[in-house]
């Protein structure tokens, strides 16, 4: 998937939604959603999915913005199939997978996944 097209986790077989909790991000959860980015030092749309998603997080009440530096943090990487930068997962509250979309979202897209996650 590319282009911040998304797809939930649930409907990719899994019996239940993946989820992480602060100990496997290295970042404390927002009170309502999380915002979750992949990103490697060099990649252009990074950068700009950073300024997005920091924007929706300061805007949106409970919702925090973490980074990951996908090169730092293959096992994760690998774990939840992350094949290419940026990738963004939207979490619950609970630390579950809502969505997750690859390449660059538009502010819009974030906005509606949040709506589904809280």
């Amino acid at each position: 998937m590319r282009d911040g097209k998304e797809r939930s986790d649930v409907s990719q077989g899994a019996a239940e939604p993946v989820g992480l909790d602060a100990g496997a991000l290295g970042a404390p959860l927002g009170e309502r959603a999380t915002l979750v980015q992949f990103s490697t030092a060099f990649c252009q749309p990074c950068r700009a999915t950073r300024r997005t998603l920091a924007e929706v997080a300061a805007v949106v009440p409970g919702v925090a913005h973490v980074e990951l530096d996908a090169e730092g943090r293959l096992e994760l990487v690998r774990v939840l199939g992350v094949t290419a930068t940026p990738t963004v997962l939207v979490l619950d509250a609970a630390g579950r997978i809502v969505t997750r979309a690859a390449g660059q979202p538009r502010k819009e897209q974030v906005l509606a996944a949040l709506a589904r996650a809280v």
